[in-house]
């Protein structure tokens, strides 16, 4: 797949870095995705990323639900879904 910003199949990863407390689990489940910055906090790797299911683990683990996964095209809540 293709994480041209255009491509309406990419996804974006946000962090709420007020909500972040830096477990870690994020970056260890998708490491190709996210990092733990300086501050100890999570932080998107890329502004587009592709689809994957490690990267859905990420969000659907964290403890605080800092970390959301939305379609790109539309803003769409990928995860984590209730």
């Amino acid at each position: 797949m293709s994480t041209a910003a255009g491509d309406a199949g990419a996804l974006e990863v946000r962090v709420d870095r007020i909500r972040c407390v830096g477990t870690g689990l994020c970056a260890a489940a998708a490491p190709a995705d996210v990092l733990i910055g300086p501050d100890g906090r999570a932080v998107p790797r890329h502004a587009r990323a592709e689809a994957s299911d490690r990267l859905t683990e990420a969000a659907e683990m964290c403890p605080t639900e800092a970390l959301t996964v939305h379609l790109a095209a539309t803003g769409e809540l990928v995860a984590p879904l209730d």
